[in-house]
């Protein structure tokens, strides 16, 4: 039914003959209730025209077409909505499902009506009585209108970001304040907007504040480094979206600074690890095995970051290990994440701010802990106290030809060890103690049940080899003096390394489990 019929079906009587809702540029939506023509047994005089335009409409031949031709111009209509600063989104009122409110409409005409209302005496005390203005009370439909207002969420929504340091062109980054859509506020300013006949309404947002502004990080140092660490990544094409995943995370937190006593979030300061937030599909841990996932590379991040926190002497907050040793980094050092579940922490807690700094280039990632100079030397320990032996299991796959067997998955021990960090200054040394556990990875063997090999298909074992690891492990940052073993000019790396019964090629096969094929040693 279209709104001309819905409307003269609402309020017809007999001494109403034409009710119209009108638009006209400049003008605001109203109501034209055109009365019959009284009877000569009636003394009472005409009702009053009822309108929200300047003047009446023109009764003649062509006024109910003019009348249905501006109701089809409202329903084509449009609702903008604004956000501070210039930007804005239109709405066709169709698309919201935006509807007359009837029973509203039929009270306002009835109140136009009853000469004891104070809407009719309101327009009898005027000077010069002229249309009465009656908005046309419209209601949006929550259903339709909710979809488009999540959508327009998505794409005003801002995060916070907090000033911070650009430590390749030495400046100040100022911060950026952060705005949330406030959906159901929004959508009240709407419905009220179209009661009211406004064609423009603006968005209301939650304000989100930053952490961190630029004045605080006015004095802050970091001509030094206070603890570092690197790790490998490869740059062949095939892991070209693993290593764009790096650059995107490490991007993040690079430059953030800490006051003392702050908290690092990783979490927070790097977001959610999804396509909207640019990130690209690469191979993730999920319960022991690598698949494909979203966001797949920012452990290396946070597991990289956590060893220059580690060297820097700072305190551990939250740190979890991988449900599987990881190629890149020393068993110990690593640090899982998962948005928004598993997280990384670390404390400031020093007497100066600290800087975070991290770079993904020529097949290493850097992680960095900047401050003033001090003289601190920190010392990692690990022991393994015993190996966990993995299963194998066999699945059918029927894209292989029958009797076919193929090494989906090598085996991976599972560990449980224990590490230390010993922090020295001066005379004064601090121990500290954790214990980890590395749940062993199953070994899957993909068995042919197929007829024959799919065309164009090669099927390759897991090249992964065995992995070894050494017994025990001790290694010591110190500050630069140029007499040890790995040295750069933040520092330098000692290492000293006991293989023991874990690290030598053939370990496992030794401790009796499952044994594919003789594999390149893979060192930790």
């Amino acid at each position: 039914m279209s709104p001309l019929a819905a409307l003269r079906r609402l309020v017809q009587s007999r001494d109403v003959l034409v009710l119209v809702v009108s638009i006209v540029a400049g003008s605001s939506i109203g109501v034209l209730l055109v009365p019959r023509a009284p009877t000569p047994s009636d003394d009472k005089p005409a009702a009053p025209t009822v309108v929200l335009l300047e003047s009446p409409l023109a009764l003649d031949d062509q006024a109910p077409k003019r009348a249905l031709a501006r109701v089809r111009r409202y329903a084509a209509g449009s609702l903008r909505v604004e956000l501070p600063g210039g930007k804005s989104k239109s709405f066709r009122l169709g698309r919201l499902g935006a509807e007359i409110d009837k029973v509203r409409l039929a009270q306002l005409v009835r109140d136009a009506r009853d000469a004891t209302s104070p809407l009719r005496q309101l327009w009898q005390r005027r000077e010069r009585r002229g249309p009465l203005e009656l908005p046309v009370p419209l209601v949006l439909d929550m259903e339709r209108t909710l979809p488009e207002l999540l959508r327009l969420k998505d794409e005003w929504d801002r995060l916070p970001a907090d000033a911070r340091l650009d430590l390749e062109r030495r400046q100040l980054v100022p911060e950026v304040h952060g705005r949330l859509l406030d959906v159901d506020a929004t959508f009240a300013s709407m419905a009220r907007a179209l009661s009211q006949g406004e064609a423009r309404v603006q968005a209301v947002f939650e304000a989100r504040r930053p952490k961190r502004v630029a004045a605080e990080l006015g004095n802050v140092k970091f001509d030094a480094v206070l603890g570092f660490f690197d790790t490998p990544y490869s740059r062949a094409a095939r892991y070209r979206a693993r290593t764009y995943n790096l650059r995107q995370a490490a991007s993040k937190l690079d430059g953030t600074v800490l006051l003392p006593g702050e908290v690092f979030d990783f979490n927070e300061v790097v977001g959610p690890r999804d396509e909207a937030n640019g990130y690209k599909v690469a191979p993730v841990i999920a319960e022991g095995e690598l698949v494909d996932g979203i966001g797949g590379g920012t452990c290396q991040i946070s597991g990289t970051l956590h060893g220059a926190a580690f060297f820097a002497g700072i305190e551990i907050v939250e740190r979890y290990p991988h449900t599987r040793p990881s190629g890149y980094i020393k068993m110990g050092l690593d640090a899982t994440v998962v948005y928004p579940t598993i997280n990384f922490r670390f404390k400031n807690t020093f007497d100066f701010p600290i800087v975070v700094h991290e770079a993904v280039k020529d097949g290493r990632v850097r992680a960095e802990i900047l401050g003033p100079k001090r003289d601190l030397t920190v010392t990692y320990l690990r022991r393994i106290d015993s190996a966990i032996a993995y299963d194998e299991v066999e699945r059918p796959d029927r894209t292989l030809p029958s009797g076919k067997r193929v090494l989906s998955q090598r085996g991976v021990a599972g560990f449980k060890l224990h590490r230390y960090r010993i922090i020295r200054q001066d005379n004064h040394a601090v121990r500290e103690r954790w214990d980890d556990v590395y749940p062993p990875t199953t070994q899957i063997i993909r068995t042919g049940t197929g007829e024959q090999v799919q065309r164009g298909r090669t099927p390759r074992d897991d090249p992964t080899p065995e992995y070894v690891a050494d017994e025990l492990l001790v290694m010591t940052q110190a500050p630069r003096d140029g007499s040890t073993d790995t040295e750069d000019a933040a520092g330098v790396m000692q290492e000293w390394r006991e293989p023991g019964k874990t690290g030598e090629r053939g370990w496992t096969e030794k401790a009796g489990m499952p044994v594919w094929q003789a594999a390149a040693d893979e060192s930790d």
